[in-house]
């Protein structure tokens, strides 16, 4: 028979097997009976310890009866009904192939039930074999980038779970996914960028898109996305308002990546001046049409195979897209342009994540800012210098 311990310490009893077992309600049914935390020890004094600090955790907490279904039934129903509602497709569909892979590690265990000890042994088992489908170059691994997706994903499936008093609190907070080694950023060098812009100088259906791009450093999605209400013609301004993805096998136009995504880009002289030519001509609502069929806006797709080709044509390096993107904000940084500006041209969420990404510019620019700032201070206090001017001056 359970034996009750004073107020504040649970229930507790010795079970058959000599094991001592506690119990704490931290919730209610939907009629009304308890919800129950079990904790388990080899002595009575143990168990009383494990109790305590399960009281001081769960206390002001009312979980619900969904607090018993497994992690596996409430990623569906966070996919379903939050998530659907949330993201867009692409990064719905996205969003469902890391739950299977979460799924097949710990779906079977109730959400409530699950600690950042599992969640963190998930992310080691994920980075040695969560590779559902095994290939020659990387084994059954799966890389530090999409186990850290996966753990994005999860936490704020179990942050949606915290406010529903599905679990008390999310075991992702405290769990530690695998850091990414940042590789090499490649970029177009400035003797490549003039190769590339001589290659597109005579294509006149891809010349105003890719100098647009790479003056302006928009993603592959937004430019594409641009419509000609976007361009304010008379003061030179673009107004980034969307987004162009594909979408089971058709274009769609969504927000743009992040709130910071919508923003007002002053574009160069040059640019400005182009896209003021090209309107005169255009027969479209986008500034960058199908070139088959105006009525639609360029695929992303499309804008993609023609850099390939390009760079294939000219024997540039192989880049991605969002390189040119990279090109345009490391030649920008090197330029003089803060980084607190082009964080509001780029559309990224604060200065910071730019200063991040582009550490291999802003550490030279530190080191020439070090430079000049010791020349003019050398000017200004020319006894600093002893032994090559005058000595510091007599208080």
């Amino acid at each position: 028979m359970a034996k009750r311990r004073a107020s504040g310490d649970g229930m507790v009893r010795k079970r058959e097997n000599g094991r001592w077992e506690g119990r704490i309600v931290v919730g209610h049914k939907r009629n009304g009976e308890p919800i129950f935390r079990s904790v388990y020890a080899r002595t009575q004094k143990e168990l009383l310890d494990k109790l305590h600090r399960e009281i001081v955790a769960y206390e002001g907490v009312e979980l619900t009866e969904d607090s018993l279904m497994t992690l596996g039934d409430w990623l569906d129903r966070w996919l379903d009904e939050y998530a659907a509602n949330a993201v867009r497709h692409t990064t719905l569909e996205n969003y469902r192939h890391m739950a299977e892979r979460i799924r097949r590690e710990l779906g079977d265990k109730q959400v409530s039930s699950v600690t950042t000890e599992d969640v963190q042994r998930m992310y080691r088992r994920l980075r040695e074999h969560g590779r559902i489908q095994p290939d020659e170059k990387h084994g059954s691994q799966l890389s530090a980038s999409t186990v850290r997706h996966i753990h994005a994903m999860l936490h704020l499936a179990l942050d949606a779970a915290v406010r529903a008093h599905i679990i008390a609190w999310n075991p992702t907070v405290h769990a530690s996914p695998p850091k990414v080694e940042r590789g090499e950023m490649r970029i177009l060098t400035e003797r490549e960028l003039d190769m590339f812009m001589k290659a597109i100088q005579s294509d006149t259906v891809w010349h105003d898109f890719f100098y647009t791009e790479l003056t302006t450093g928009l993603r592959r999605g937004e430019i594409c996305g641009l419509r000609w209400d976007d361009f304010d013609e008379k003061r030179g301004i673009l107004h980034v308002r969307r987004t162009l993805h594909a979408e089971r096998g058709r274009l769609v136009t969504g927000a743009t990546k992040t709130g910071s995504g919508t923003r007002d880009i002053l574009l160069a002289d040059s640019t400005a001046e182009l896209l003021r030519k090209r309107r005169e001509t255009s027969c479209s609502e986008w500034i960058f049409p199908n070139p088959t069929r105006p009525e639609l806006p360029l695929s992303p797709s499309s804008a993609y195979s023609r850099l390939k080709a390009i760079l294939s044509n000219a024997n540039l390096p192989d880049i991605r897209f969002h390189d040119l993107r990279h090109t345009f904000s490391t030649h920008a940084l090197k330029s003089g342009v803060d980084a607190k500006t082009l964080s509001a041209i780029l559309g990224h969420t604060n200065a910071s994540f730019t200063l991040d990404t582009y550490t291999h510019v802003t550490g030279d620019m530190q080191k020439r800012a070090a430079e000049i700032v010791g020349g003019f201070m050398e000017d200004i206090l020319p006894w600093q210098n002893e032994g090559k001017t005058a000595k510091a001056p007599s208080v």
